[in-house]
């Protein structure tokens, strides 16, 4: 089973709002989050440890234009996939939005399915894009070119394939711990030649890649007979967060 996947959906509609929300949730894939206007979104996304992988944003709002808002979001260097809604498909229109920065633009009134596949094609597109890089304590974690960056120090850390797809999926999980045998499962797959030994062994390597002490790991945590990242994690030369 994946991972709840945080998407902020902001429309002024309560009602659509709340249905895309009981929609989103179904499953358990996805973990939305609702804001009624665009000062209550700014509040959500500037918040300590805020983390979200979508968007869908409403373009008419109480307080201003959503493309204005996808606009801006763009020029702060926000790379999530953002999805426009909008009771106009007038071309100019979609020309707008998407010159805003959206990834799609959906017209009101729309089935939900399609509006939820288009939202998980643009987070699969957005994946394995070169735009995807993921806030990992003091790094930023290029899942396609496989890299860590730490500005502070000039640092880039090159990962092998596997050692990336654990801190992607560990990532996807929030502040969750992953057990060893889900973890090996998503990452190898069910292949019985391979033991939570060889798990292990990934892990420990990338503790002494990523860790100042990797004794005394503070991003990469050993926790409920798995694993789970903290993304916030602020280190120190002594290796506390």
């Amino acid at each position: 089973m994946t991972s709840s996947r945080p998407i902020l959906v902001i429309d002024d509609d309560d009602t659509l709002r709340r249905l895309l929300t009981e929609q989103l949730k179904h499953g358990g894939e996805l973990d939305p989050v609702e804001a009624a206007d665009l000062k209550s979104a700014r509040a959500l996304l500037d918040a300590p440890g805020a983390r979200f992988d979508a968007m869908l944003l409403d373009i008419t709002l109480p307080d201003g234009d959503g493309r204005d808002f996808c606009a801006e979001l763009r020029r702060q260097g926000v790379t999530m996939p953002i999805i426009m809604l909008t009771g106009s498909d007038a071309e100019s229109d979609v020309v707008r939005g998407l010159d805003a920065g959206a990834n799609d633009y959906v017209a009101k009134p729309f089935r939900v399915a399609e509006l939820l596949a288009r939202l998980r094609a643009q987070l699969r597109i957005f994946e394995n894009s070169e735009d995807a890089i993921f806030e990992i304590g003091p790094y930023a974690f290029r899942p396609s070119a496989k890299l860590l960056i730490e500005t502070a120090r000039n640092r880039r850390i090159r990962l092998t394939e596997k050692e990336a797809a654990i801190l992607k999926y560990l990532y996807r999980a929030g502040q969750r711990a992953v057990s060893r045998q889900l973890l090996l499962n998503e990452v190898w797959g069910y292949n019985a030649a391979v033991t939570t030994h060889t798990l292990e062994t990934h892990i420990y390597r990338l503790r002494q890649k990523i860790e100042i002490n990797p004794a005394k790991a503070s991003i990469l945590l050993t926790e409920n007979g798995g694993y789970r990242l903290d993304p916030n994690a602020r280190v120190t030369s002594e290796g506390a967060a």
